[in-house]
């Protein structure tokens, strides 16, 4: 009877055994029936670009560039007040003269101001940061005023120019044929004018007109950018007479959209990734060119500040690029940082679109 209990017992524990491992294997079972997507949290397509982009040392070292440059130009002048643009420094190069009289036995000693004009050319100190200029006016307060002028006017330039290719782009690539031959073909005469010669006539007539220098390189950039947008337009046609075969421009037409509809709400948001790419690329294109403008005094004119004008200084006055470093390298140094802010960041976004990148 013991062992007729005992084999009993065995046979129980065994069967239990067995409900155990089935109970298990229909879990596991469960666990890979189920969808993937219940068990990875799939990214949206702009949190993977933005990853993408911050994962970038370039594009972060960019950033900060820029951001810099912006908080130093547009907040440093209320930080930073003491001097203005256009205002001189007249009180440091005042010299005092001693002269003696003697009146009925007594000495009289006079002291006589003189006044030798503005404290051009001095050396950094705590009344100014980085010296003065060849006009007594501080160099510090005016990096920070003419890095306002030229980033601002850069930024017009590009956003005018991206617009004319943007526009003139999409309806060459969307009509085709002959209108798209006609906007080609004026692409191609525009792109064969010289166009830094070409500024510098232009620049020559509104000079002999009596243009007010404070419009002046506003005129200029935006001759500028009816020069410039060829690029763009080349761009943009490309993209669009790929995508408007597409199914979805098929449905847009089948639904009757009107054309406009059809081209800025369907065609062009699909080419923004490339036209943002662009436009960050370009801006420091427009900082060279406002700044050779401004160096070969054809941009903004003195006693107004801009980086270009800050350096122009050093094509007449040698003495000044030998010894007066801190008059014209300030300003370079700013050129330099922009230029370099804007490839990096446009590097970086033109990354972080690419559809092939995976990681």
């Amino acid at each position: 009877m013991d062992e007729e209990l005992k084999v009993l017992e065995d046979l129980k524990k065994a069967s239990k055994n067995n409900e155990l491992l089935v109970d298990d294997k229909a879990k596991k079972n469960e666990i890979e029936d189920k969808p993937l997507d219940k068990n990875i949290k799939l990214m949206s397509p702009g949190r993977m670009v933005l990853r993408r982009f911050f994962r970038s040392k370039l594009s972060i070292t960019g950033l900060i560039m820029l951001l810099t440059l912006f908080l130093f130009c547009w907040f440093g002048p209320l930080v930073y007040s003491r001097w203005g643009e256009t205002e001189s420094d007249r009180s440091g190069n005042i010299s005092y003269t001693e002269y003696e009289y003697v009146i009925d036995g007594k000495i009289y000693i006079e002291l006589i101001e003189t006044d030798n004009g503005i404290n051009s050319l001095a050396s950094p100190s705590l009344d100014h940061i980085l010296g003065t200029d060849e006009q007594g006016m501080d160099i510090f307060t005016r990096l920070m005023y003419g890095g306002r002028l030229s980033l601002m006017i850069s930024f017009l330039a590009v956003f005018l120019t991206s617009a004319l290719g943007i526009i003139m782009g999409g309806i060459a690539g969307y009509y085709g044929g002959t209108i798209d031959n006609v906007i080609m073909r004026i692409c191609d005469i525009l792109m064969c004018l010289p166009t830094l010669p070409l500024m510098l006539i232009i620049g020559t007539v509104l000079d002999a007109n009596g243009v007010p220098s404070s419009y002046y390189i506003y005129l200029l950039m935006g001759l500028l950018s009816l020069f410039s947008w060829t690029g763009m337009a080349r761009l943009v046609r490309g993209q669009i007479l790929f995508l408007r075969e597409q199914e979805y421009m098929v449905a847009a037409e089948a639904m009757g959209f009107s054309t406009s509809r059809k081209i800025f709400k369907h065609l062009i948001p699909n080419v923004l990734p490339q036209i943002l790419v662009s436009m960050t690329l370009s801006l420091g294109s427009m900082i060279l060119y406002e700044s050779t403008l401004s160096y070969l005094n054809l941009g903004v004119r003195v006693p107004y500040a801009s980086w270009g004008t800050m350096v122009q200084i050093i094509s007449s006055r040698p003495d000044i690029l030998q010894n007066n470093f801190n008059v014209w390298g300030p300003s370079g140094i700013c050129i330099i940082i922009a230029v370099l802010g804007f490839n990096f960041v446009g590097d970086g976004l033109r990354d972080a679109l690419d559809p092939k990148q995976r990681r």
